[in-house]
């Protein structure tokens, strides 16, 4: 049914055009004989005739076959021509197809050109047309504001004079709140500056209230207020309060509220060529306009307009070439690096090759024909008062406003940001006492994050512009999915790398602050260890997790890249097995307290005392001074000599003709001796002698041994003082410690007779008794030399 139905609606227009053939009418004549009937039987015959016309074809049957065989042919060379491959081609397109490069690009900058001219041609056109925005102006303007004057005098008058007063009144207070401000922190400063400006919004709004509520009681009719009065009042409000927040930025009374970094007699300066424009801006449009609008007409009022905007744009023209020289000076002066904060006791070489930069080149180039920019614009901007309607220069200069106020904004936001970045983050001393270490590294990351703020900055002022100026459209931008995947990546980005670096930046205090000797206990080397081992293994997941989570938020799968590094994982595991066999030994090591920094230990054949230990290796020094790094995986034992207590033993050698309870008792007296003379040696003794007796028959000598428990480390120093006081003992007491002995042989003669040999007696001399040298304090790295390890006769273990 549907298709019969389109079939019907296709057939109508041809129905109508064979019903001249077929039934001797026209759809003319149809026509022609309907003019005079009422719409509504127009429009039933309109519907009724052409499936009457085909009805009446398709009874008759010659009709039919006519209209079939015109189908027929009006059907068959359109297959034909779809059927037919293209073979021939028109003169037109064979000549397109054979154009050369070069013709094309002349037809393409021909083009161009032309439209360019057309351009052109318009722009003269409506610019030659221009002064019709000044055709409604008839000189009668003056006198309807003249005549609007005196209904207007008293409400002006009131407002302006209470206005003045309270503005003289609060002159004083502003400029004690400045002077507090320069004296006070950060925050009582913000305080002021909010007090200051809500003050000065407060006295616009009395004036603003007081002229209403004498209009209302005393001017006129009582209860009643005038339109132009209430234009005036209206406009009053409006214009003051830009020239508050005119005056927030700049400050002319006092350089302690100041948020633009300008001296005191530029922001007086400032303050005064923007209060004029606008005034006059306000004020005209506000109240003149409308005043000649509803008095004279709208092309009058669109003409005072445009004079308004043309007056305006000859003030800037008289700003920017009277201020010239001295804006070209100050940005000069800013941009200088000898002048810079951050100058003071710098190499003059590097100032001078700062200099030389091609950015400090670049601004002070750009600070010598800063005018023609603002000239360039002015112009634009008188071009588009005098050609275009009065809605669209008020766009304009709205425009204009908007994106002035982001530049003012964006530099002074640059501004403390690269105070900042140059001066750092300092924190309070409390603070630095606890954490020494956190002040640098804030001011190592920090200044890196605000000069990529002020990047970002300057890109969100750039594309703001151009959204102001209509050369793109931001807001469907960001309401696109493009945008919002942006914008969100952006800002997820920036969330996920502000709490990675928090939470490595709250650890590492928290090491450091534990790790400070000067604020709680004094760490052992075992929480040293653990802690640095900690930190450096919490620091390599928190990157490897923010990496994971920023490359997700911008849209990579990180399955696939998981996966890789799974696979990668395995590799490295199967071709580095040593490593893995490091790491693995070390934080077994670590967790067992096997080892610490600062003990004395032997491992992998060498003895020395632990610089450095990491997961994977430990790094010794021994007692010639050589540095000695061993990977755990070369460890099968570890010998610690610093571990609860120690023991020096003493293995003494005594001629076999000596008295053995006689030598037991010079090493008791030996002992006490150097208990009573030495203090320091005394300190880390924690036990007495012990007597182990005869150790051993030698070849020449009977060796006695003995022990002394003493702090850990410090055996092998009171081992060496035990030794010289009992050499001094057993030489007081002529117990011999034997030595080796050289028998000379001089040989004889066949008949018995020998060399003769002259002994003379010594010679008998006296001598002094020797001065007692200073004992050196014992440390815990006084470790033993490579022989003292090996366990030889006398060592100390």
């Amino acid at each position: 049914m549907a298709s019969l139905v389109m079939l019907v609606l296709a057939l109508m227009p041809m129905a109508a055009q064979s019903q001249s053939l077929f039934t001797g009418g026209s759809a003319q004549s149809d026509e022609a004989t309907t003019d005079g009937a009422t719409d509504a039987g127009a429009d039933a015959t309109n519907e009724a005739t052409p499936l009457s016309t085909l009805l009446d074809v398709l009874k008759d049957d010659a009709a039919r076959a006519a209209l079939i065989a015109d189908l027929e042919k009006t059907v068959a060379p359109q297959a034909a021509t779809e059927d037919a491959p293209a073979l021939e081609q028109t003169p037109q397109e064979t000549e397109a197809e054979s154009m050369s490069i070069g013709r094309k690009i002349a037809l393409q900058t021909q083009q161009v050109g032309e439209e360019t001219i057309a351009t052109l041609q318009s722009f003269w056109s409506s610019l030659q047309g221009g002064g019709g925005v000044f055709s409604g102006l008839s000189g009668a303007e003056i006198s309807v504001l003249i005549q609007a004057i005196p209904g207007l005098l008293t409400v002006i008058a009131i407002t302006i004079v209470l206005f003045v007063l309270l503005r003289r009144f609060a002159r004083g207070l502003y400029a004690r709140m400045g002077r507090r401000a320069e004296n006070v922190g950060i925050i009582p400063s913000i305080g002021l500056f909010i007090g200051s400006n809500v003050l000065d919004a407060f006295i616009v709004l009395l004036a603003w209230a007081a002229g209403y509520l004498i209009t209302i009681l005393a001017v006129g009719d009582f209860g009643q207020i005038g339109i132009r009065q209430s234009l005036y009042l209206n406009a009053f409000l409006l214009v003051e309060m830009t020239k508050v927040i005119i005056r927030s930025f700049l400050s002319p009374v006092t350089s302690g509220l100041r948020i633009v970094p300008v001296s005191d007699s530029a922001a007086r300066a400032m303050t005064r060529y923007l209060s004029i424009v606008v005034s006059v801006l306000g004020y005209g449009q506000l109240l003149i306009v409308p005043i000649v609008n509803q008095s004279a007409n709208m092309a009058a009022g669109a003409g005072v307009s445009a004079l308004l905007s043309v007056f305006v744009l000859l003030y800037f023209v008289y700003i920017v070439l009277r201020r010239r020289k001295d804006v070209t000076r100050w940005l000069k002066k800013e941009t200088d690096p000898a002048v810079a904060e951050d100058a003071v006791g710098v190499d003059p070489v590097a100032i001078e090759k700062a200099r030389r930069s091609f950015v400090v080149r670049t601004m002070h180039g750009l600070a010598q024909i800063w005018h023609w920019f603002a000239l360039i614009y002015i112009a634009v901007m008188f071009i588009v008062v005098m050609t275009q309607p009065a809605d669209v220069t008020l766009n304009a200069l709205v425009a204009s406003g908007k994106v002035l106020a982001a530049l003012i904004i964006a530099a002074l936001i640059s501004g403390w940001l690269a105070r900042t970045v140059q001066n750092g983050i300092p924190l309070p001393d409390d603070i630095n006492a606890k954490l020494p270490l956190l002040e640098r590294r804030i001011n190592t990351f920090v200044p890196r994050a605000f000069s990529l703020l002020r990047l970002a900055l300057l890109v969100g002022v750039l594309v703001f512009t151009l959204d102001v100026i209509g050369m793109i459209d931001v807001r469907s931008w960001l309401e696109s999915q493009v945008g919002l995947a942006f914008t969100a990546a952006i800002i997820s980005v920036g969330l996920i790398l502000t709490v990675a670096f928090g939470l490595w930046l709250a650890l590492t205090s928290f090491v450091d602050y534990k790790l400070n000797p000067e604020f709680g206990g004094i760490p052992s080397s075992r929480e040293t260890t653990l802690l640095t081992l900690l930190r450096n293994a919490v620091t390599i997941a928190l990157v490897i997790l923010t990496l994971m989570f920023v490359l997700s938020e911008i849209g990579l799968d990180i399955g696939p890249l998981l996966a890789s590094a799974g696979v990668l994982g395995l590799a490295i595991g199967f071709g580095a097995q040593k490593m893995v066999q490091d790491i693995i030994t070390g934080v077994f090591i670590q967790f067992e307290n096997v080892i610490n920094v600062g003990d004395v230990i032997t491992v992998g054949g060498t003895t020395g005392t632990v610089e450095k230990l990491s997961v994977r290796s430990v790094s010794l020094r021994d007692v010639q001074g050589v540095f000695h790094m061993i990977p755990f995986s070369t460890v099968d034992m570890v010998s610690n000599y610093m571990r609860g207590f120690a023991y020096t033993v003493t293995d003494m050698g005594i001629a076999y003709r000596e008295n053995i309870e006689e030598a037991k008792q010079a090493m008791f007296d030996a002992f006490d001796r150097m208990v009573a003379n030495e203090p320091d040696i005394a300190a880390s003794i924690i036990g007495e002698l012990e007597w182990f007796g005869v150790q051993s028959l030698g070849d020449s000598a009977v060796v006695l041994r003995t022990r002394i428990k003493t702090d850990p480390g410090k055996q092998w120093g009171i081992g060496r003082m035990f030794n010289g006081y009992l050499k001094v003992v057993f030489d007081e007491r002529g117990i011999e410690i034997p030595f080796p002995q050289q028998t000379i042989w001089l040989g004889e003669n066949k008949d018995g007779t020998t060399q003769p040999f002259k002994i003379e007696g010594p010679e008998t001399k006296t001598s002094k008794p020797a001065k007692k040298a200073p004992t050196k304090q014992i440390k815990a790295d006084d470790v033993p030399d490579s022989d003292e390890a090996d366990g030889d006769v006398g060592a100390d273990r």
